[in-house]
């Protein structure tokens, strides 16, 4: 039981070499931390703060998790008699009880048509899965730039939660989905929407999309597209993520324009193999790749390949506005070679092998995006209601209001637009996907993704100086104001998309239309 004492006591050691303090009814004494403490010894020796109640000094300046830390929690030698903590630390797993810090689907009192209660219960499994495994190595590696750890990729195997983020498909007959919560003819968009939701709280961009990313868009055209020769010797070992692979569409002079694209393949004399020339960039997942899915220029037009690792193919990293983690890569062919049977779908044909693969990409990133929305509303309540200014915190201020308003109604238009379109997925064969939704996925995608970047500038405001600082209180909106760009680019930039949706609204206007 902790040792108590009472705020007379604790007003005592209030001298330079003997201080303590109380944050929310716990006492610290921080005597000989004063000479290591950050912001110097003379923060500590404020007469507002040695051997006061420092609560609100404290939040003003720290985040919680900072008490949290071994080394600070052994400066606890007791409580407050009589008074109980009120904040307490996050608990894995659990649904934060800040408003609109949550989809209204899973805030206690609200209802919702698209989530059974299997959806619930595979929600409450993978956060509790991310909280407790990939956020704490999300924090480590979006610093460090390093590879998501190999240890960290064979949990998720164990629970096959790579194969959940390819989505529904007979990719997942016969497997044991998260410890058989769910049946994988169940297993539906709603689901894959949970595992992309919940990733994204973790953020950290660059490890993001570091966690096998490149898996989810370049897999699926070997899946759908590769021999059934092929895919018995590449889908199991990448699944197990015992080999990793990416999309390497993306050049120097071709990125929306993939019809532009100057990598080459050319036969060999005898016929057998692909012969690969040319340089790919911006590449996802590339630094660490085994596997590239390749769109290639061929003498019949655009064939999409399955190139391996070995001669004639170097990468290299490049440096980014994000983590290193990502594994964001400069790619060189040099006369690389692929058997002709990794060619996916028809030679010439690849252009519908990529345009298969667009909704569901694009897709994924709305999910993540609307969630990363979402976090940031929740950091921005947080703050502006135990920051003070001019007295008074800062949500008494009808300026920040108004920012979180806007913020707030981006957040629940996107997830809203969202939830829709994935229902139509639900009910929808992928043929019809492809016909009806590519204009509303490649609509919200740029809506989504143009909301951030001004949530992003609200969030900067809200927070001062801090949001644009990369530790400390704001760390999580300066990182998100840092990177929300590549989601804006990322599966198509902004404007490309929209004019696709406008295209494809303008393909279905009726002939006899006339006002």
């Amino acid at each position: 039981m902790s040792k108590q004492f009472t705020f007379e006591e604790v007003a005592k050691h209030n001298k330079p070499g003997d201080i303590w303090i109380v944050v929310d009814a716990k006492v610290y004494d921080l005597s000989r931390f004063q000479n290591l403490h950050p912001g110097g010894v003379a923060v500590l020796n404020d007469e507002e703060i040695a051997g006061q109640d420092a609560t609100e000094a404290f939040f003003a300046l720290h985040r919680q998790e900072v008490l949290e830390k071994p080394q600070y929690k052994r400066l606890q030698i007791g409580v407050i008699a009589g008074e109980q903590s009120v904040i307490k630390a996050p608990v894995p797993g659990q649904i934060s009880q800040v408003p609109y810090a949550e989809p209204t689907w899973l805030v206690n009192g609200f209802h919702s048509p698209y989530y059974t209660e299997n959806h619930r219960k595979f929600q409450v499994a993978v956060r509790q899965f991310v909280d407790e495994h990939i956020y704490p190595e999300a924090q480590i590696k979006e610093e460090d730039g390093t590879r998501i750890s190999q240890e960290l990729v064979d949990r998720m195997t164990a629970l096959n939660f790579h194969a959940m983020r390819l989505g529904p498909g007979k990719h997942l007959k016969g497997l044991t989905l998260m410890n058989g919560l769910v049946k994988p003819e169940e297993f539906d968009y709603f689901h894959e929407l949970i595992i992309n939701q919940e990733v994204a709280r973790c953020g950290a961009r660059g490890f993001g999309d570091g966690l096998l990313s490149g898996k989810v868009i370049g897999l699926p055209p070997v899946l759908n597209f590769g021999s059934d020769e092929l895919k018995a010797r590449v889908v199991p070992e990448v699944l197990q993520g015992k080999k990793f692979i990416c999309l390497a569409i993306s050049e120097a002079h071709a990125g929306s324009d993939v019809m532009g694209l100057q990598t080459t393949a050319v036969k060999s004399e005898d016929g057998k193999e692909w012969i690969i020339n040319g340089t790919k960039k911006w590449i996802t997942n590339g630094t660490f790749a085994d596997y590239f899915t390749v769109g290639c220029k061929t003498e019949d037009g655009f064939t999409v390949i399955l190139v391996e690792r070995g001669e004639g193919v170097e990468t290299k990293p490049i440096k980014t506005s994000y983590s290193a983690s990502a594994g964001t890569a400069y790619i060189t062919f040099d006369n690389a070679r692929a058997p002709i049977g990794n060619t996916l779908g028809e030679e010439g044909g690849g252009i519908f092998v990529m345009l298969s693969n667009f909704n569901h990409e694009r897709w994924v990133m709305c999910c993540s995006s609307a969630r990363a929305q979402r976090a940031i509303v929740e950091e921005c309540l947080k703050w502006s209601a135990q920051r003070k200014a001019f007295g008074k915190p800062l949500n008494s201020l009808a300026i920040i209001r108004a920012k979180l308003a806007a913020m707030i109604s981006r957040a629940e238009s996107t997830q809203n637009w969202l939830e829709n379109i994935t229902y139509q997925m639900c009910n929808m064969s992928y043929k019809q996907q492809a016909g009806k939704l590519a204009g509303q996925i490649a609509f919200l995608k740029a809506y989504s993704t143009s909301c951030g970047q001004e949530t992003a500038t609200d969030a900067v405001q809200i927070f001062g100086g801090r949001g644009i600082t990369r530790t400390g209180m704001g760390r999580f909106i300066e990182h998100y104001h840092r990177t929300i760009g590549f989601d804006a680019l990322l599966g198509g930039a902004e404007d490309v998309l929209r004019d696709l949706g406008v295209r494809q609204a303008l393909r279905g206007m009726p002939k006899d239309a006339k006002l």
